[in-house]
């Protein structure tokens, strides 16, 4: 059950956490059920075990039509098997960092909390309302001796967004099937299960949301914990009325080929750009911007602990004393 040895991986340059919805075996059509990274290698299946667990299913390897490698991993696991509550978000986002992912796209299913913001439009959101309900672990260095505070003023990366923004408008002018790309816009993340309650809505659109959903965190804030890149695409589902998920999934159904057709459309651009001279100004927001959130190294800090975080963070705790 454990990985490969990681010495057998090359960086990593995306990830993408799947879309909710149903799941089956592993097919390219199916793409935007499943967290996307980018490698060098030929089609394979890894399970890596993490200081936090095994991710929510094995990471799957196989390339694009160009050539370029991507992998995928089921956000709520084959068969969608779970509550997004009980989503290892930790271990996702461990594994795809010790694999050597820089960068994260997720594909999410959302609600529209605005009459302008209509079914099949794509979201590109850039700030975050937390209504989940602290039953989710939302850091690696929860329930250890060593704190760390984390900049989340601005939840997503935005040198990467304001990228993706043309080349995701463009793609979307090639389907030809209309559909609107919002940007700058509040995701507002749900504790779920069940939906939220009219006058809910009504408090959040007051709040100044946008959109809702039940899975943008902790997924956001443990990819800044990592140094990683996280962007959210967004495909609206209806909202203003009772939702039900036969609703939900309808509405996916209907916007899958344009979610692949956009997926196919960045994730080699990106690919060259995360590795070209010029990554480093896409790369700027996050790298080293967790160097001063940790505090200071101090006798009280368990070695235990320091190395459970170098699994994450070795640019900071590697070396340790055995």
């Amino acid at each position: 059950m454990s990985s490969t040895d990681k010495g057998e991986w090359r960086p990593f340059d995306l990830g993408n956490m799947h879309l909710t919805g149903n799941h089956h075996s592993f097919n390219w059509s199916h793409w935007w059920k499943w967290l996307i990274v980018i490698t060098s290698i030929s089609r394979k299946h890894v399970n890596p075990e993490t200081p936090w667990g095994f991710p929510s299913s094995p990471i799957v390897v196989c390339a694009l039509p160009s050539g370029t490698q991507v992998a995928f991993l089921a956000r709520h696991g084959i068969g969608h098997i779970f509550h997004p509550s009980n989503i290892p978000a930790r271990a996702n986002i461990a594994a795809l960092k010790s694999l050597g992912v820089r960068a994260i796209i997720a594909f999410s299913a959302v609600g529209s909390l605005r009459e302008e913001i209509a079914p099949g439009s794509f979201i590109l959101p850039n700030q975050i309302i937390d209504r989940t309900k602290g039953v989710r672990p939302v850091s690696f260095f929860e329930e250890t001796t060593i704190v760390a505070h984390a900049s989340f003023g601005d939840p997503f990366s935005n040198k990467l967004v304001k990228w993706l923004e043309g080349k995701v408008q463009k793609a979307l002018d090639e389907e030809g099937r209309d559909v609107k790309l919002f940007t700058d816009k509040c995701i507002v993340c749900m504790e779920g299960p069940q939906f939220s309650t009219r006058a809910e809505s009504l408090m959040y659109r007051q709040w100044g949301g946008d959109l809702i959903n039940m899975s943008v965190l902790p997924e956001a804030k443990l990819a800044r914990e990592a140094e990683l890149r996280p962007t959210d695409y967004d495909a609206w589902r209806p909202h203003s009325e009772t939702v039900t998920a036969a609703e939900i999934f309808k509405t996916l159904k209907a916007n899958a080929d344009t979610s692949r057709h956009v997926a196919a459309s960045i994730l080699d651009d990106l690919h060259q750009a995360l590795s070209a001279d010029g990554a480093v100004e896409l790369l700027l927001e996050e790298v080293g911007s967790m160097e001063f959130s940790i505090m200071p190294r101090a006798a009280q800090q368990k070695l235990e602990d320091r190395k459970k975080l170098a699994y994450v963070l070795p640019e900071y705790f590697s070396g340790e004393e055995q």
